[in-house]
């Protein structure tokens, strides 16, 4: 009976996999189709900015080396991506933590990744501020507006992981997630870990290539 009632709850499909895996999977292609699209706005209108800030020195040392002051602050973004990829590690041990029905270890995993990602946001938040107290806005320049969009709706994304993850602790909390549930655990690593490849893309591509 109670196999029944399991089958029930949760039907495998045809791939033989959960389909709560085929629905996150599919979730994530259409978010890699989103976010394709927001950076390949990026890069076409990537140096078409007619008035400053601009994400890098536009001049060619040593013309201009210092004629306009590049607005990213790298050294800073680097850190707080440094933060969000160590997270995925925490992502990995609450997860094996869950599958081993170690509540103890899982609850500090899961926590400690939405933690990770609570600050990556901060950092977000102290950026943006510095970026509108030197005048960067989104209706600045087409580089503000391609880069506030893209740049905000990734740390959209890392808040649901946020509130996902706090959920999930909740849940551990309340002893309501032991090793059968893992499948909960993995499916919010999944979108964790694409979070977090994708930050990876952004941060390549605005903050690092001139």
């Amino acid at each position: 009976m109670a196999t029944a009632v399991a089958t029930h709850a949760h039907p495998p499909t045809s791939t033989g996999l959960d389909h709560r895996k085929i629905a996150i999977w599919a979730f994530i292609g259409s978010e890699c189709m989103l976010f394709a699209s927001l950076i390949s706005t990026y890069l076409i209108y990537k140096g078409r900015s007619v008035v400053g800030p601009f994400p890098h020195d536009p001049c060619s040392p040593p013309v201009c080396a210092t004629a306009l002051k590049p607005i990213l602050n790298i050294p800073v973004t680097s850190v707080s991506t440094f933060d969000l990829l160590m997270s995925s590690l925490l992502m990995v041990l609450a997860l094996a933590a869950v599958q081993r029905g170690d509540r103890r270890q899982a609850r500090l995993w899961l926590f400690g990744t939405a933690f990770f990602g609570l600050i990556f946001l901060g950092f977000q938040a102290y950026e943006f501020t510095e970026f509108v107290h030197a005048g960067f806005t989104l209706q600045q320049n087409l580089f503000g507006s391609t880069f506030f969009v893209l740049t905000g709706l990734h740390g959209t994304h890392v808040a649901i992981g946020v509130l996902w993850l706090l959920s999930l602790w909740m849940l551990d909390l309340r002893g309501r997630l032991g090793a059968a549930d893992a499948v909960k655990v993995e499916i919010a690593g999944l979108y964790w870990h694409f979070v977090d490849v994708v930050w990876i893309a952004i941060f390549t591509l605005i903050y690092l290539i001139p």
